[in-house]
């Protein structure tokens, strides 16, 4: 039986990590995905903003959820180059992302990462190893 998109939005939606950091999904179809993050106090770094690691996370998520949602294969993180542009203290921020290249291998994505303004927080590409089934 053939893996949907309404799977694998399932899967993301019960995966333990993504509950703990506090990500919601705002929309998942194919191709197009969204996740949003209330900023909460124990997210932030020693300077009173956002940690980078936060964005990191956020932007493997949407990158490889995206991935997912087209490929329907499993997808495993070979490569992420983030870009930080600006900090955020409070408040929610919001990813969305597409998908640049798809192979049979590798699959290349792209994200940003807005503040409830639009304003960019962080960019982000990706690269993904596809496990197709045999």
């Amino acid at each position: 039986m053939p893996i949907t998109v309404e799977d694998i939005r399932k899967k993301f939606e019960e995966n333990l990590f993504f509950m703990h950091v506090g990500f919601e999904i705002v929309r998942f179809e194919e191709g197009n995905v969204n996740i949003k993050l209330d900023v909460k106090e124990h997210l932030l770094n020693i300077n009173g903003t956002l940690h980078g690691g936060v964005h990191a996370t956020m932007l493997d998520y949407i990158l490889g959820m995206v991935t997912r949602s087209v490929t329907k294969a499993k997808v495993v993180t070979t490569n992420l180059t983030v870009h930080y542009l600006s900090s955020i203290s409070q408040g929610e921020i919001f990813a969305e992302t597409k998908v640049l290249q798809e192979g049979y291998k590798l699959a290349f994505t792209e994200g940003e990462i807005k503040d409830a303004q639009g304003n960019i927080l962080a960019k982000g590409i990706g690269t993904f190893k596809l496990i197709r089934d045999k």
